[in-house]
């Protein structure tokens, strides 16, 4: 019987990521999330080469915005505003946040895909890194804005889905507070926070 493939991918990334919830990233197969995605095998392989690479098919989609994002940059531009322009970008790519949270929780309880999650950021970093050398900046300046910028991202990332009830648009306010704060601290300040 011929299975349905119309957003094959995002179906097999629910399913993958609601069978890993439900019974555990070790005892789910590449069949049981193509049969919940109600697809073949066969389909899932079109897609990723094993399980473990499922919750990561946005990587690539993200790198590609970073790098039209910095593309976009006005020539002159110092490296760090470079990358954290590119990062702006990111929402545009994003999966929903709900999706985003529950994809942490799995991801931050299973070895096999937080290794891979460190795979990815290597990844990511490297391409960063070129696309600034490749703008005229030094390889010491790449990397270091490259580090510092992953930094300031990670951050970003962790305070825009702690909050309950933000949009794409709170991404842009928590990258801001994000490079202030990485700023602060470099001028070896303590940063403002908020009283609760």
């Amino acid at each position: 019987m011929a299975r349905w493939e119309g957003n094959a991918r995002g179906r097999l990334e629910e399913a993958a990521l609601t069978l890993f919830e439900e019974q555990g990233y070790d005892r789910t197969t590449v069949a049981q999330i193509a049969q919940r995605a109600n697809l073949t095998e066969r389909s899932f392989y079109r897609w990723y080469p094993d399980k473990r690479e499922v919750l990561f098919g946005g990587a690539q989609e993200l790198e590609d915005r970073f790098l039209a994002g910095i593309d976009a940059v006005p020539p002159g531009t110092p490296a760090l505003p470079t990358l954290l322009a590119a990062f702006a970008t990111a929402p545009q790519v994003f999966r929903p946040r709900e999706f985003l949270l529950r994809r942490a929780a799995v991801i931050g309880a299973n070895p096999p895909l937080r290794e891979r999650e460190l795979i990815k950021l290597v990844s990511i970093s490297e391409t960063l890194s070129t696309a600034l050398l490749n703008r005229g900046f030094n390889s010491e300046t790449a990397r270091l804005a490259t580090d510092i910028g992953l930094a300031v991202l990670r951050l970003t990332t962790e305070r825009w889905m702690a909050e309950e009830h933000t949009d794409f648009a709170g991404f842009a306010d928590a990258l801001s507070a994000s490079a202030a704060d990485l700023l602060a601290v470099a001028a070896d300040a303590t940063p403002a926070r908020d009283e609760a």
